[in-house]
């Protein structure tokens, strides 16, 4: 049986912490920034921890030895 590798995307998008949850970059900040709000490029930086049922998907799918 071959080894469970972990997804190079993901272990770029991706951290996990001590307790074991996800974090993440906030979405929808790439491009057009000049349409969105202030007040939504100002809620969206850094980084955010995922909700409970999409870090357990991605733990399980993408990065199955942890980081």
């Amino acid at each position: 049986m071959p080894k469970m590798k972990t997804k190079s995307a993901a272990k770029k998008r991706f951290k996990i912490t001590g307790t074991g949850k996800v974090l993440s970059a906030a979405a929808g900040k790439r491009h057009g920034m000049i349409k969105r709000t202030n007040k939504f490029i100002r809620n969206a930086r850094g980084t955010m921890v995922l909700a409970e049922p999409d870090g357990k998907k991605v733990i399980k799918n993408f990065l199955p030895n942890g980081l």
